[in-house]
């Protein structure tokens, strides 16, 4: 019989908390039933396999990081929107670093398709904000997550070494992302 109180939810809330106290890779069923304060085969009652629990935890970082870009865009366009999309982008990434970890390279299942696709979604729309042409969407796409998942990333291994103060730098990337997506607007005209 199941523990009371315990349930699927609970698990990858747990699991969530593991990955970003150690790191994803480091996220086990052994160490998600001790910080339940269960043995291990309790959680084999909610959750069949580390693989589905992977895969939980990618879908719940997903959809907290498409809300959090929903929220953060919405009645904004053009550079508002991109530098709130942005900085919530950020703020995400480095306060959940493991459970972003999570979304990297796992793609299976319904639920993680939708979660997923509505971070996709949230992006596209700042874009649209940009008329950028049909041709280079994917590529604008491509361009802005690839970026913002880079600063972040980069940030969370310490890897930004210089004294100059990060946020400044991080302002800086906003205006020159603002300023190549304008660039490529139907509107503007080519140089």
């Amino acid at each position: 019989m199941p523990r009371a109180g315990l349930d699927r939810a609970t698990v990858v809330a747990a699991a969530a908390e593991l990955a970003d106290e150690r790191g994803f890779g480091q996220v086990t069923m052994s160490l998600v039933a001790e910080r339940l304060g269960v043995r291990t085969p309790s959680l084999y009652k909610h959750i069949d396999s580390l693989a589905e629990l992977h895969q939980d935890l990618a879908t719940l970082a997903a959809t907290e990081l498409g809300d959090a870009l929903r929220d953060a865009t919405q009645g904004y366009a053009g550079r508002d929107a991109l530098a709130a999309a942005a900085r919530a982008m950020r703020s995400y990434l480095t306060g959940h670093p493991g459970r972003y970890a999570a979304t990297i390279g796992i793609f299976t299942g319904p639920e993680l398709g939708a979660a997923s696709a509505r971070v996709i979604e949230s992006l596209a729309a700042v874009l649209r904000g940009y008329r950028i042409a049909p041709a280079d969407r994917t590529h604008a796409l491509r361009t802005l997550r690839s970026t913002l998942h880079g600063f972040a990333t980069i940030q969370n291994a310490a890897g930004f070494q210089w004294n100059a103060d990060t946020d400044q730098s991080f302002e800086w990337l906003i205006d020159f992302l603002d300023r190549g997506l304008a660039q490529k607007s139907l509107s503007s005209k080519p140089i």
